[in-house]
């Protein structure tokens, strides 16, 4: 009777160990291009369009995103390790380079999320200054809205923008 028991509860355990190993494996898939959604972004000006392009391989996600205002269209590539190690990265703005910083990039507990935070020097015309920023990207569950959530803290203050993005 106890064997049974015994043997009843490793094999219940084994079934829950591999329950919680599919449920992290399954990451979400960013790739595609990316369109966004004015009517559902915050924080955003108005006259700004913005598309991205995204190639992930596993914890590495690449991206390409192009953002057209009244100022003109800029291109800015930039990556992310997802594997939560602080690496280094270079800010970029409209003049291009603004500093150095370090980000750190991990997936959230469950596989659905990407969280990234940032800590970096920029150098403008009036000196630098010290920021912070966290973003965090989520997919909807049809794999077909893509928000992605910022917070930027520096001299200015405090800004937040949410993003909403279309598959296309």
């Amino acid at each position: 009777m106890k064997r049974k028991m015994a043997a009843g509860s490793v094999a219940v355990a084994l079934v829950a160990l591999s329950l919680v190993v599919a449920a992290a494996a399954a990451k979400a898939d960013f790739n595609g291009k990316w369109v966004m959604d004015k009517t559902k972004s915050e924080g955003v000006p108005p006259t700004m369009e913005q598309t991205m392009t995204v190639t992930q391989t596993g914890d590495k996600i690449e991206l390409e995103t192009k953002i057209a205002a009244p100022q003109g269209e800029r291109v800015i590539k930039d990556s992310y390790t997802a594997d939560g190690k602080e690496t280094d990265f270079t800010p970029q703005g409209p003049q291009g380079v603004m500093g150095k910083g370090k980000r750190t990039a991990k997936w959230s507990a469950d596989g659905a999320a990407l969280e990234v935070n940032e800590t970096a020097t920029l150098e403008g015309p009036d000196g630098s200054d010290q920021v912070t920023a966290t973003r965090k990207w989520s997919l909807a569950a049809d794999g077909k809205t893509l928000t992605i959530e910022m917070t930027f803290s520096g001299e200015q203050g405090v800004q937040k923008t949410k993003r909403v993005f279309v598959k296309q």
